[in-house]
């Protein structure tokens, strides 16, 4: 007989059906075995009756036993309907139970909200967390919102490529995680931090409009909301201004929220400067919502522009507040190119938040070589280490580069709104602890001398500090 998945079981009243997955639950009422099965689909209750074949497998399953199960499908008298759960009418009579697979008890309990376990052990056990209702439910929407988003970028012409992970350290912000490289000894390629400058390349290349769900890896300090890995939507879009970018994505995130059942405070989504939000709400990202509008789930999405381009290091030079590759606003183009009010020149980011969070940020990018020279002249480099940073990119500037920006939107962030969680780990698969270790398996850990010889490397530890 062929699988029934048990999410589609309502359509087979008064048929057999085979049904494989797992026991969420087994109540034994000594004459009568009652289960409940659950697939990727949902979840079932079955029954087996007295004297029936499948009575002896039925006292053998335990929770989490992994079964293939036969039975008729039947419709619970009205008394005995569960209006709220799916397949709340339905009812599934057994008459047999095949064990597939057989479960230890497990470390903790599945079938409620694990969020309340102790952290480590759900990591170190992640495989029997996601089981849980509520982080298969989390992570089944990540892939919805995905999803959607491809298909509206689709529409509105997109191409969807991807770019490489194993790239050239360059300054973005953060810390590079670095790869030695085997081939060649002493050298390193670092992972992205984004795709920022392969993307500005795409645009040179003629794609002009470019999406990529990208991965992008910082070392940086751990938080709720900050990790080492996170996924984002980047998006690069050619011949455009600040206006075009910003009306683009906030139409894609209605129409994704939209059509997930959610919300929106305010449409279009209110715009503050920089200035503006700090003076109101003493932060660049902020939340608007009422506490009843917290409770229900409601999407508070504003829009932030007008950043300063530069702030003062403190050794009381200049670098950028986001990155080096935007463009200042028009008016302040001739103050770039001169290096005069360096604190007052305003660049084009523009940045999304919703619900207290930082969603997204991007900005019309710098596609003519002298602004980015002295961006770079402010930061106080030379011209021969401006060459070695970005040298690439100031040529490629010389081939009819059309100007263009984009914006990047962090999928955990975003899931985090659509789902009310408040820790990124709860929206992803297999986050790291918050001291930097992976779920699952045991990384950071040393390579064996094997390794370190064939890389060229020695590891020189500082000495362990005694009491």
């Amino acid at each position: 007989m062929e699988r029934t998945f048990i999410g589609d079981l309502n359509q087979k009243i008064g048929e057999p059906a085979l049904i494989r997955g797992w026991v969420s639950v087994r109540r034994d009422q000594g004459k009568m075995i009652f289960f409940d099965f659950r697939d990727m689909t949902g979840t079932v209750q079955g029954v087996v009756l007295p004297k029936s074949d499948a009575m002896e497998s039925a006292k053998e399953a335990r929770t989490e036993y992994v079964v293939a199960v036969t039975g008729t499908v039947n419709k619970r008298p009205d008394k005995n309907i569960q209006a709220d759960k799916l397949n709340g009418d339905i009812e599934l009579q057994i008459e047999k139970i095949e064990i597939i697979n057989k479960a230890e008890t497990p470390p903790f309990e599945i079938t409620g909200d694990t969020s309340a376990i102790n952290e480590d052990v759900r990591l170190q056990y992640r495989y029997l967390d996601l089981r849980s209702e509520r982080m298969q439910r989390n992570i089944r929407m990540r892939s919805e919102f995905v999803q959607k988003v491809r298909d509206f970028l689709f529409k509105q012409k997109f191409t969807e490529i991807e770019t490489p992970l194993l790239t050239e350290s360059t300054p973005e912000g953060s810390r590079d995680f670095v790869v030695p490289s085997r081939l060649n000894p002493g050298k390193f390629y670092a992972l992205p931090q984004s795709p920022q400058q392969y993307k500005q390349l795409l645009m040179v290349a003629g794609f002009e409009r470019y999406f990529q769900i990208a991965r992008a890896i910082r070392d940086e300090d751990l938080r709720a909301d900050r990790g080492f890995e996170h996924t984002q939507i980047d998006i690069e879009m050619s011949f455009v201004e600040q206006e075009d970018v910003m009306s683009t994505v906030e139409a894609m995130l209605i129409e994704v929220a939209e059509s997930m059942g959610r919300t929106i405070k305010q449409k279009p989504f209110p715009r503050f400067t920089y200035a503006e939000a700090m003076e109101k709400y003493g932060a660049d990202k902020f939340d608007m919502r009422t506490a009843e509008e917290k409770e229900s789930g409601v999407l508070a999405y504003a829009w932030v522009y007008k950043f300063p381009f530069f702030e003062k290091t403190d050794e009381g030079g200049w670098t950028f507040t986001h990155n080096p590759f935007s463009m200042p606003i028009p008016e302040h183009i001739d103050q770039l190119l001169k290096k005069e009010n360096i604190g007052e020149i305003l660049t084009t980011q523009y940045d999304i938040v919703c619900n207290g969070f930082e969603a997204g940020g991007g900005s019309i990018r710098s596609h003519d070589p002298n602004i980015l020279r002295s961006v770079y002249e402010i930061m106080g480099y030379t011209k021969e280490e401006t060459e070695e940073r970005v040298g690439h990119m100031l040529e490629a500037f010389k081939y009819g580069t059309p100007p263009h920006g984009g914006l990047a939107l962090g999928v955990e962030r975003n899931l985090m709104n659509l789902t009310n969680e408040t820790y990124l780990r709860e929206v992803q698969a297999f986050p790291m602890t918050r001291g930097g270790q992976t779920a699952v398996m045991k990384a950071p850990k040393p390579l064996t001398d094997r390794q370190l010889k064939e890389l060229g490397i020695k590891v020189d530890l500082p000495p362990k500090k005694h009491d």
